[in-house]
C-alpha cells in the first residue's frame, strides 16, 4: 500500500509539473533596469534564476557563447568565480560583468548602436573564456504587419511537388494563400513568392499572409492568391536539408523558372484548389529576396506578357550565374512592360561574386535610364529579410496601386 501511494504521489507531482505554465523569459530591458538599480540580496537571487532560465545552465557550464539580443540590447553571461569583462574583437572594453550568484554567474546587459556586427570575447584575467559574434539589425513593424481585430484571415493550403519536368529529380513544398474574400469560380490576382514557406509564415520575418489579410481588407491591394514556392530539394535530401537546387533554379538566367511556373505549379494550384487567376499580366506579380529576388526579376524579364510586377529585396544581381549582366541588358533592350520594386541595404554583402549594394545601384540606374516604372528603397539592412519586413505593406501598396 505504501509503495502504491508513493508511486501515485510521484506521478501526481510529475503531472502537476508538466501542466504548470512555463515562465516567460525575462526581458533584457527589465534585466538591465534591475542591474542598474543596485539590487539587494533577494533581488540578486531572483535575478540569478532569471539569467539561468534565459541562457540555460548547461550552456553556461559548457562555456558556450552566452549572448542574447533583444532589439538593440545585448546581454552576455558566463560562469566563473573570477571577475570577467566583455571586450570587442579589437580589444576595446564593452563593460565589466556583474556577479549575480555564489556559483560564479556573471552578466552584462548593454544597449548598443543599431546596424552593426562585431566580434566579442568574455575575458577572465586577460584570457578569453567565450567568444562569438553579435549582429544588431532591428526594425519595428507597422500595424499592417500585425494581426488586426475584425480582419478576415485567409486560409493556407500546402502540398509537395515532385513531378517537375523542368527541374527533374527535385521535390519542394508549395503553400497557397487564399483570401477569405475570394469567391469560388471568380478570377483573382496572383503573386508568386520564392523561398515561400518561410515568407508566408504569420510568425516569420515577413508575415506575408498577415500583410495580405490587412491590405486586402483595406482595399490597398486587390483580392490576390499567393503561391509560395520553396526551392527544389534533390530526391535524396531530407526535408530539413538546405535545398540543393536553389542556386541553379534562382540564379540562372533564361526562361526555365518561368516555364516551371507556367506549365507546372500554377496549373496545379488552379486544379487542386479550384481557383482561377486573372489573365491580365497587370494582375500577376512575383517576389523574392536575395537569389529569389533575381529569380523574380528573371521570370518577369522573360515573360512580361505574364508577370507585370516584381518585388525584389537584397537581390543577387552579381556574378553567380551571370546575373551581373542585367544592368547592361536593361540598357540595351527595348523597355518591357514591367513594374519593379527594389530594396537593398548599405550593409549588404560584398564577396568574390560581387558587391550587392553596388549591383543594386547599377540596376536602379539602368531602370531609371530606361524610364521604367520602378522604385528603389535604401536602408541600413544586412543581407536577409529584416530590412524588407517593415517596408512590405508600403511596397505592396505601391506595386498594386492601379489594380482593383
Amino acid at each position: 500500500m505504501f509503495w502504491r501511494l508513493f508511486l501515485f504521489s510521484l506521478a501526481l507531482s510529475s503531472f502537476v509539473l508538466a501542466q504548470a505554465p512555463k515562465q516567460a523569459p525575462v526581458s533584457l530591458a527589465s534585466l538591465q533596469k534591475t542591474l542598474a538599480a543596485s539590487p539587494d540580496a533577494a533581488q540578486l537571487a531572483k535575478l540569478h534564476d532569471e539569467v539561468i532560465r534565459l541562457f540555460g545552465r548547461q550552456r553556461l557550464l559548457q562555456g558556450k557563447p552566452g549572448t542574447k539580443v533583444e532589439a538593440t540590447t545585448v546581454a552576455w553571461a558566463v560562469m566563473d568565480m573570477n571577475p570577467a569583462v566583455v571586450v570587442r574583437g579589437n580589444g576595446t572594453l564593452i563593460g565589466n560583468m556583474v556577479r549575480v550568484g555564489d556559483d560564479g554567474l556573471q552578466v552584462l546587459v548593454q544597449k548598443m548602436e543599431n546596424f552593426q556586427e562585431f566580434g566579442y570575447r568574455i575575458e577572465v584575467d586577460g584570457m578569453a573564456r567565450v567568444a562569438g559574434t553579435v549582429h544588431l539589425e532591428h526594425y519595428d513593424y507597422t500595424a499592417d504587419s500585425e494581426k488586426q481585430p475584425g480582419v478576415p484571415v485567409g486560409r493556407l493550403e500546402k502540398f509537395d511537388w515532385s513531378q517537375s519536368q523542368v527541374f527533374p529529380d527535385t521535390v519542394r513544398g508549395v503553400t497557397v494563400y487564399v483570401p477569405q474574400q475570394y469567391q469560388a469560380g471568380s478570377e483573382a490576382c496572383l503573386m508568386v513568392w520564392q523561398d515561400g514557406g518561410r515568407h508566408v509564415d504569420p510568425n516569420g520575418s515577413l508575415r506575408v499572409s498577415t500583410v495580405f489579410d490587412n491590405l486586402i481588407h483595406q482595399k490597398k491591394m486587390p483580392v490576390t492568391i499567393g503561391v509560395f514556392i520553396d526551392p527544389g530539394r534533390k530526391s535524396n535530401q531530407k526535408p530539413g536539408d538546405q535545398a540543393g537546387n536553389r542556386g541553379f533554379e534562382y540564379d540562372s538566367l533564361g526562361d526555365a523558372y518561368s516555364r516551371f511556373l507556367l506549365t507546372e505549379i500554377l496549373p496545379e494550384v488552379e486544379k487542386r484548389y479550384g481557383v482561377k487567376f486573372r489573365q491580365d499580366p497587370q494582375a500577376w506579380a512575383i517576389a523574392g529576396g536575395s537569389s529569389g529576388g533575381i529569380c523574380a526579376f528573371t521570370a518577369a524579364w522573360e515573360r512580361p506578357d505574364k508577370f507585370h510586377k516584381v518585388l525584389s529585396w537584397v537581390g543577387t544581381f552579381v556574378d553567380i550565374r551571370g546575373g551581373n549582366a542585367y544592368p547592361y541588358l536593361v540598357r540595351v533592350t527595348e523597355r518591357k512592360p514591367i513594374r519593379v520594386y527594389l530594396l537593398d541595404g548599405v550593409n549588404d554583402l560584398d564577396n568574390k561574386f560581387g558587391n550587392w549594394p553596388l549591383a543594386n545601384r547599377m540596376m536602379e540606374a539602368s531602370l531609371k535610364y530606361m524610364n521604367y516604372d520602378y522604385r528603389m528603397d535604401w536602408t541600413e539592412c544586412f543581407h536577409g529579410s529584416r530590412g524588407m519586413a517593415p517596408k512590405l505593406p508600403e511596397a505592396l501598396t505601391w506595386l498594386w496601386r492601379d489594380v482593383k
